[in-house]
C-alpha cells in the first residue's frame, strides 16, 4: 500500500526530508506521495516515518494502492538498484 497525503495538510515541510525513498515531493496545493515510490518505508524503517513526524495525521493508507508486505519489499528492492544505477552512471 502506499500512502496518501490528504487536502487536510499544512505544509508544515515536517514529512518530505523524512522519506528514505524520496516520494514525497510538494503539490500544486500540499505535498503528496508518488505511490512508484512509497513503500511504506519497508526496506528502511518499522513504521513509515511520514506518519510518524505529521502533526495533523492527515497520512492514511492510498485506497488505489492496496500493497502486502512483500510486493513493498520489492518495490523497495527495485527502487535501490535504480538508485544505485544512476549514482553509477553519474560518477
Amino acid at each position: 500500500m502506499a500512502l496518501l497525503i490528504t487536502d487536510e495538510c499544512i505544509n508544515c515541510d515536517v514529512c518530505e526530508p523524512e522519506c528514505p525513498n524520496q516520494a514525497i515531493s510538494m503539490g500544486p496545493d500540499f505535498y503528496q506521495i508518488d505511490p512508484a515510490k512509497c513503500t511504506e518505508c519497508v526496506g528502511h524503517f518499522d513504521e513509515p516515518q511520514c506518519v510518524q513526524v505529521c502533526p495533523v495525521n492527515c497520512i492514511p493508507v492510498n485506497p488505489a494502492f492496496v500493497e502486502d508486505r512483500e510486493t513493498l519489499l520489492q518495490k523497495y528492492r527495485r527502487l535501490q538498484v535504480l538508485a544505485v544505477g544512476v549514482s553509477t552512471a553519474s560518477s
